[in-house]
């Protein structure tokens, strides 16, 4: 049986059932529903059984139909739960309806309410309906119901501060106490505080009125003058000096409050007790108070008589011209840095505790700069001023720039602003404690004549071994020279003079006499009046022109940042005169004056010219241009704010520098003259048969006058090389080439010339042409030049090439440059030896 119910349960399976769960799912899919079915209809053992002949759809059409089955149950069923839902979902669409319904009712009534109570309201104020017929709702009712309660207060709290000011005012004058007051103190608050200080105040008036005995005599009893008589009665009990008693012992209260919340960081009590103060005496006792008794004071009172003790060495550079500033002093440089500390943090303290906190900060600011920092700024001017007069601007630019630093950081950082800028009021305080500390070193010319001292000193250091040279040369022998070189005699003599009287004054300190001789290359044992020097010392020199300007450099970078742009044109004009002084006159125009007087004493030298001094002129020139760019670009650029000024400056550099080029040209068109002169004198001493030689004379090609005079015109050219270049050498050597070219022109018209001598004057031309050749000519000039190369071929060639050349000449006398005329060309074929032959004078004859 067993067998037979298994055999029977693997032929026909149970059909599969199913619930609305099994359809609900996310991962239902139909296809594989239906594939499952199809699947689980056959049964095993023939699914693996061999194929079978024909397919049997019997058992996959009863599952089939089992599943429609279970499948229309399943329908009905779903159908009526959607229908209970739907039923559900009506009902409650219903009660929400209703709901709706009661609540707009509700709402209805509320603001039927509402409006009946506005128009009761505007009817018992009789407001009036606005343009559209609306009321205002009752405001204005409320708001003067809202006054009337609010005066019906103040005059009932006037009225109880009256009772209770009778009443202290009876106490006084009875008693002599103040015992309402007192016991109103002691309970404390601010509110009580504030309350007592302003009764206190009244009571003071109130005595002044109603006792004016007791202001006008100490004990209170009347006097015996006249106009005591007709004060109040005699009272037993002063009225001003029990409430001053008291008032000073509240003030002592208050300001003990604020001192011990000042310990404990109690910002609220401190504000408390500054108003209180305030509203007493106009806080001027508790600003006091809290500024005068700042830890940073005490602290920096104990500090300020510590003297200033740098390093030597930083002393010794700040008087030291050529080395650079070393900055502000260490202890005023640790003072500032605290401040900008102190400043930062008791910012955030004073705006919590001071609700007229700009008021203390600015108190605060003019304590921290008048006493800290300007004494402290004092010493180290003063020990400044004690080295040098350069130490002194040095560490007062310092200390500006650095202070002036303080003040920008603080006015950036906001202090009781901060993060934002600080207001105009801080911002005026701050500026105003800057420029009082410096007005004593800056008012009227004060600054600028130390400025100037200062550069005089150095300039007349580092040029005391030139003017000490210029003023022990050799001057010019003509009067004429004389004359014009007197002026620059007159400012040698001056600059000199001033060194050795500022050395020797007795209010030179060690170091500025240390850093003088230093500049001056000069020791302190050196007799000043003896010192030796070299021609190096008396030539100009562009490092010690550079040196000068960066000192002066420096000089106007002070003055700009120190004084006032309203005074910045009048300095400018100041250092403009010193600079056009010193180095104009006393430098350049000196070198110039002496080169002047040297080219002058040769051009009549009876022995070949020395043209050594020629290059002086090459640093005259560099060093007038540096200081003609440094003029233009610094100085007057910086006075254009002034006009008269500024014109007045461009004049006299102007002038200045016309009389440098006037010189200049003065020292070329003299040696120019020396030269010329002395190739004139030596052309003259050429022999008159040096171009008629006999054949056993000749041992040279070349006259000993034209080697002579090509050996100096070698060493001229080289003197001039060194102080001439671009168009001024062009310009020069070509007057030079012009000035020979004639004497040569001239020359070779003197002398008889035989057929040897022919020879001997193309040589002599040719080495002349060769010389000249080498300097840096003009066009027409270098034409003329080579010229002369043809008046030598004028004597060596035959009669046909004679005619032939006459062909080429030109009408007149004398050519053009570069050209030959007739004139010329009879003159020089004339002094050939054959001039008188057929042939030549046939030629001669065809001019």
């Amino acid at each position: 049986m067993e067998r037979s119910s298994s055999a029977h349960q693997s032929l026909f399976p149970k059909a599969p059932s199913f619930t609305l769960e099994d359809f609900s799912g996310k991962d239902f899919i139909v296809r594989d529903f239906v594939d499952g079915l199809a699947e689980n209809a056959v049964p095993p053992n023939r699914r693996s059984g061999p194929p079978q002949t024909s397919f049997d759809p019997r058992p996959m059409i009863r599952t089939f139909e089992n599943v429609l089955s279970q499948l229309a149950a399943l329908g009905d069923e779903l159908q009526e739960k959607e229908s209970g839902l739907l039923s559900q979902v009506r009902r409650a669409e219903v009660q929400h309806d209703q709901t709706l319904d009661t609540l707009g009712r509700k709402l209805d009534q509320t603001m039927t309410s509402f409006e009946a109570l506005d128009v009761s309201l505007n009817a018992s104020n009789s407001t009036a309906l606005d343009a559209n017929g609306r009321s205002d709702g009752g405001g204005n009712f409320a708001v003067q119901v809202g006054e009337k309660l609010k005066e019906l207060d103040r005059k009932r709290s006037q009225t109880r501060d009256a009772i209770f000011l009778v009443q202290c005012w009876n106490e006084i004058t009875e008693t002599g106490q103040v015992a309402s007051l007192e016991d109103i103190r002691r309970q404390g608050g601010a509110e009580n505080k504030v309350r007592v200080a302003v009764i206190a105040r009244q009571l003071m008036r109130i005595s002044q009125q109603l006792d004016p005995a007791s202001w006008g005599q100490a004990n209170g009893y009347r006097n015996g003058t006249a106009s005591s008589k007709a004060a109040s009665p005699t009272r037993a009990h002063n009225s001003r000096e029990t409430l001053e008693k008291f008032c000073e012992t509240l003030e002592q209260d208050l300001l003990k409050q604020f001192n011990n919340s000042y310990r404990r960081q109690n910002f609220e009590d401190m504000m408390e007790c500054a108003k209180v103060l305030h509203d007493f005496n106009g806080g001027a006792s508790v600003i006091a108070i809290f500024v005068n008794q700042h830890q940073f004071f005490i602290d920096r009172d104990q500090l300020m008589n510590d003297e200033v003790t740098a390093d030597g060495d930083v002393w010794d550079a700040l008087a030291d011209p050529d080395s650079d500033p070393p900055g502000v002093e260490p202890s005023l440089q640790s003072l500032i840095d605290e401040v900008r500390i102190v400043m930062q943090e008791e910012s955030f303290i004073i705006k919590r505790a001071f609700p007229y906190y700009e008021t203390v900060l600015v108190k605060f600011i003019q304590r921290v700069f008048q006493q800290s920092i300007q004494q402290r700024l004092e010493k180290v001017l003063d020990k400044a001023e004690t080295i040098s007069t350069l130490a002194f601007l040095r560490s007062l630019h310092s200390s500006r720039s650095y202070i002036g630093a303080l003040v920008e950081d603080l006015k950036t950082h906001g202090l009781t602003e901060n993060p934002e800028p600080c207001s105009a009021q801080i911002a005026q305080a701050l500026e105003q404690q800057l420029d009082e500390l410096f007005v004593p070193y800056l008012v009227g010319n004060t600054y600028i004549e130390r400025e100037r001292k200062s550069l005089e000193e150095m300039y007349s250091s580092l040029l005391f071994r030139f003017t000490i040279y210029h003023s022990r040369r050799k001057k010019a022998s003509t009067g004429f020279m004389a004359s014009l070189a007197q002026q620059g005699t007159q400012l040698i003599a001056a600059a000199k003079d001033a060194y050795l009287e500022r050395l020797e004054s007795s209010d030179l300190t060690e170091t500025q006499k240390r850093v003088m001789l230093r500049v001056a290359g000069l020791k302190d044992k050196d007799n000043k009046n003896e010192v030796e020097v070299s021609e190096e010392d008396g030539a100009l020199s562009v490092a010690n022109a550079k040196r000068m300007l960066k000192w002066l450099a420096e000089s106007v970078q002070r003055t700009l940042e120190l004084g006032s742009q309203a005074d910045t044109p009048k300095d400018m004009n100041v250092l403009l005169n010193l600079l056009l002084t010193s180095m104009g006159q006393v430098y350049i125009q000196t070198a110039l004056d002496a080169a002047q007087v040297q080219a002058t004493m040769l051009e009549s030298a009876k022995a070949e010219p020395d043209l050594s001094y020629m290059p002086t002129t090459r640093p005259a020139v560099t060093v007038s241009a540096i200081m003609d760019r440094f003029i233009t670009v610094v100085l007057i650029r910086l006075a254009e704010l002034n006009t008269p000024v500024r014109k007045n400056m461009e004049a006299q550099k102007k002038a200045a520098i016309d009389s440098i080029e006037k010189k200049t040209n003065a020292v070329m068109s003299s040696s120019i003259e020396v030269a010329t002169n002395w190739v004139s004198k030596s052309l003259s001493g050429q022999k008159k048969h040096d171009f008629k030689p006999k054949d056993v004379e000749l041992e040279s090609l070349q006259t000993p006058t034209c080697l002579s005079i090509c050996t100096f015109l070698g060493r001229a050219s080289k003197h001039a090389a060194q102080a001439l270049d671009g168009q001024n050498a062009e310009r020069f050597f070509s007057e030079l080439a012009l000035a020979i070219h004639h004497l040569l022109f001239d020359h070779f018209k003197k002398f008889p010339v035989n057929a040897t001598g022919g020879l001997m004057v193309t040589q002599d031309i040719a080495k002349y042409v060769a010389t000249m050749r080498d300097w840096p000519l003009g066009n027409d000039v270098a034409g003329a030049v080579e010229m002369l190369t043809e008046i030598g071929s004028l004597f060596i060639v035959g009669p046909e090439a004679l005619r032939e050349r006459s062909r080429t000449l030109v009408p007149g006398q004398t050519g053009a440059k570069g050209k030959l005329s007739k004139g010329d060309f009879r003159a020089f074929v004339q002094r050939r030896e054959d001039s008188g032959t057929v042939g030549i004078q046939s030629v001669l004859g065809g001019l």
